[in-house]
């Protein structure tokens, strides 16, 4: 029984990696049942995939016009669908929005690139780092002396996985009131544009500048960054109102009067070397005893064992342990109809009969399914 607030929400996912898994986990954690399209012959249902958690595998050959007609007929009683692949791939295959849509008029299409379906890039190939490349967010992330990927978060999953939940949200809304579905067009670059919306009214008003680690959020400014402590592990500094800068200074038992001329950005290179001077002097437990809970604006920096034994994170229960596997519990929680890790990674093709039968399929047409060989059988009883 699923549960959660997009419960009864039908959504047919064609697998991908990065992104659009991450997508299809945040749609299925909130309760949507999502059906995700596999190639024949993988294996999948390792414990370790957490992004591919919680949904039902389908396994076709898409190849074939029987596998083809199935999704299309998937689509039909979708609210919504996804796929990532490269502009034109789902039109070749037959499986392109004009089909679908004349198929479901109220169907959201989903399509998340990197690039986009329009423009000089859209055909090109690229990972997380170029697509945010050309908006100005690598360019503002790294160490004075050169840009640094950060992770995938800013691309593949804030710009893009995120931004392709929202719209695909928003479509279904908008299809539920006008009877309309329509094609949404999720581009991880401009995702990773919009996500800088907030420093590009900086620059417009001359609070930032072009140069890394000069600025207020970059690590440019002493009381906004990371520091060493005694052992070799990190905390995080963020005291940037008045008040919670003279407590830093009163908890670091810092007097100096240079410290005084917080927003005076030539001072911040001096005051940083003081400052990581003091944190230098201290262990990470030390600093936490001192700072935690505190209106410092502290934490420690943690790793990614350290991090669920957190004891803030353990009282939210922040991560969960499933067959062993800890991982990230489902987000953001809802008071009346909370989400859940719907079930595990699914073996492919695990859910052939099951889901195509849940989803309005009748017995022979699975039946003849089976025998045209378009999908495996199923891998569970």
């Amino acid at each position: 029984m699923r549960q959660g607030p997009l419960t009864g929400l039908k959504v047919v996912e064609f697998a991908g990696i990065g992104p659009g898994p991450f997508c299809g986990m945040l749609l299925s954690d909130l309760g949507a049942d999502v059906v995700r399209i596999d190639r024949k012959g993988g294996r999948g249902g390792a414990p370790s995939d957490v992004t591919s958690r919680g949904r039902r595998s389908v396994a076709l050959d898409l190849k074939t016009p029987g596998a083809i007609e199935t999704c299309l007929k998937l689509m039909e009683k979708a609210d919504a669908v996804f796929e990532g692949f490269r502009p034109g791939v789902m039109e070749r295959l037959g499986l392109g929005p004009d089909v679908a849509l004349k198929r479901n008029p109220k169907l959201v299409y989903g399509r998340m690139t990197g690039w986009g379906q329009t423009g000089p890039y859209a055909n090109a190939a690229g990972h997380d780092m170029n697509y945010i490349a050309i908006t100005g967010a690598l360019h503002a992330i790294g160490t004075a002396d050169k840009p640094v990927p950060p992770l995938n978060l800013v691309g593949d999953f804030g710009g893009g996985a995120l931004y392709l939940a929202f719209g695909l949200l928003a479509g279904v809304i908008q299809a539920r009131e006008t009877g309309r579905g329509q094609v949404i067009d999720c581009a991880m670059s401009d995702g990773a544009a919009s996500l800088m919306a907030m420093f590009y009214g900086f620059k417009a008003s001359g609070m930032w500048k072009e140069e890394r680690r000069q600025n207020l959020l970059d690590g440019g400014a002493h009381f906004y960054d990371t520091y060493r402590c005694a052992d070799g592990k990190w905390i995080s500094i963020g005291s940037i109102e008045p008040q919670f800068y003279a407590l830093l200074l009163e908890k670091t038992g810092i007097s100096d009067p240079d410290f005084a001329r917080q927003m005076d950005r030539s001072a911040w290179p001096q005051l940083r070397e003081k400052l990581a001077k003091a944190i230098a002097g201290k262990t990470q437990a030390e600093w936490c005893e001192i700072m935690d809970g505190s209106d410092v604006c502290f934490a420690p920096v943690l790793d990614l064992d350290e991090a669920p034994r957190h004891p803030h994170n353990a009282a939210r229960e922040t991560f969960v342990d499933v067959a062993g596997v800890i991982q990230p519990a489902p987000a953001p929680r809802f008071s009346a109809t909370p989400g859940a890790i719907q079930g595990p990674p699914p073996a492919i093709g695990a859910h052939n009969r099951e889901a195509l039968l849940d989803w309005g399929f009748t017995p022979s047409e699975v039946a003849a399914l089976d025998a045209s060989d378009t999908q495996v059988k199923d891998t569970v009883s």
